[in-house]
């Protein structure tokens, strides 16, 4: 993905600007979206979801939701789809995690991986915020 024309701040500590990846083409962040989710299940987080909020959010195309089991499990999963997006010349714009590890937020600009405990996931229903997003099938059918 290439910089896009606009830039905007870091974390908003230091104030620096940094340039953010362009429009990517429709399918490779829809292909990412999938694979992170595919990761993230391999992986053994339950209730993967992904959702095209495409004309909905401003923010990103598509959102992985998934339920993580431990915070050792959560990290583990955030490292492989970081690792993922490196591989393929994206390499997350920012993460986030909160101070117990009970949510992790990668975002890669198109696509943003949330994941949560399942407590946190109730809590804060990112799947019922986002109830008009269509959700977007990201097993794989057998041939």
């Amino acid at each position: 993905m290439s910089p896009r024309k606009v830039t905007s701040t870091d974390s908003g500590r230091s104030g620096r600007t940094v340039a953010a990846r362009d429009d990517a083409p429709e399918a490779s962040a829809r292909d990412f979206a999938l694979d992170a989710a595919r990761a993230a299940s391999e992986l053994k987080c339950a209730e993967v979801t992904v959702l095209d909020v495409r004309g909905l959010s401003p923010v990103c195309d598509f959102m992985v939701v998934a339920s993580g089991t431990s915070e050792r499990q959560m990290r583990a999963v955030a490292q492989e789809i970081e690792d993922l997006g490196k591989e393929r010349g994206s390499p997350p714009f920012r993460q986030s995690r909160d101070g117990g590890d009970t949510w992790i937020v990668i975002d890669f600009v198109h696509v943003v991986v949330h994941l949560l405990e399942p407590e946190q996931r109730a809590f804060y229903d990112l799947d019922g915020l986002w109830n008009d997003a269509p959700r977007v099938p990201w097993r794989r059918t057998a041939k």
